[in-house]
């Protein structure tokens, strides 16, 4: 499995997944807290299958890159180690300059879920020139008040909850996220801390200058942020940033995960939809 190094000398472990088909651009996956770039795989063969080769790594101190990182120590997975969210952050724009050195005819979608669409966000306002299409999934308007900093499980606690029946409707995503010997279920608040936490907030940038097709996608019952949040983002893409593409998708019972939810299909389709509309067939 190929890997870089960061600027503090961490090996980030990625995975690359040629397109079936004469590529029509690269997707480059940026996964949530406390979870790898493995939890992807129906998400990548749908991409893959339809002409998009992808880039996704395992982030600073998750999956792979935090096994090595953390000497096999379980449970430290999810701590980013030295260098914390911005050095995070700066090891994703790191694998999209590799992404580009070696693809450099063709389009890049930058697709984050959660605290990855939360890295994609602040990644769109530094260095816009670097990416064709935004697409974020379980993502939030990242102003106080407009995302969740609780228990993401409220609303499904009970005796028998596994506490992670936030992420998707299907009680084995649960099963299968808690069984997972890369992920881990340590909120984010206790892994980044509350100064972590804030080095995440921020707003669409001003005039970008760069007017990048965005797709929002979002369940109806996600506690991270929710349609709310979502909408308000979008409407800041529009009136902030210039943009004039901005797409929002909202499923009705779905909740965080919607790609592993049990409208995953159709979730698949309306991203592959949207992506093959602003990125034709290549012969």
């Amino acid at each position: 499995m190929p890997e870089f190094i960061d600027a503090h000398g961490i090996a980030i472990v990625y995975d690359v997944h040629p397109a079936q088909i004469p590529p029509r651009a690269i997707v480059q996956i940026a996964h949530g807290v406390g979870e790898h770039a493995g939890r992807y795989g129906a998400l990548v063969e749908a991409l893959a299958a339809d002409g998009y080769a992808v880039y996704a790594d395992d982030h600073r101190g998750h999956g792979r890159t935090g096994m090595k990182q953390h000497d096999s120590d379980v449970s430290k997975l999810g701590r980013l180690g030295q260098g914390g969210v911005m050095g995070a952050v700066r090891a994703v724009s790191q694998l999209t300059a590799l992404i580009r050195s070696e693809n450099p005819d063709l389009p890049l979608v930058l697709l984050g879920h959660s605290w990855g669409s939360f890295m994609a966000q602040m990644l769109l306002n530094r260095e816009p020139e670097a990416y064709d299409a935004l697409v974020l999934s379980g993502t939030v308007y990242r102003q106080l008040g407009w995302g969740n900093l609780g228990d993401l499980n409220a609303r499904w606690n009970g005796p028998d909850a596994t506490g992670m029946e936030w992420l998707a409707s299907d009680p084995e995503v649960a099963a299968e996220f808690l069984a997972d010997p890369l992920t881990t279920a340590t909120p984010m608040r206790e892994l980044f801390g509350l100064h972590g936490q804030l080095r995440l907030m921020g707003k669409p940038k001003k005039n970008l200058g760069h007017d990048i097709p965005t797709l929002l996608m979002v369940g109806r019952d996600d506690t991270v942020g929710g349609p709310r949040s979502v909408h308000k983002l979008a409407d800041a893409y529009r009136t902030r940033s210039g943009f004039t593409d901005v797409t929002t998708f909202v499923y009705p019972n779905a909740r965080h995960e919607i790609f592993n939810e049990a409208a995953q299909v159709q979730v698949r389709a309306d991203l592959l939809t949207w992506l093959d509309a602003r990125f034709p067939a290549r012969d």
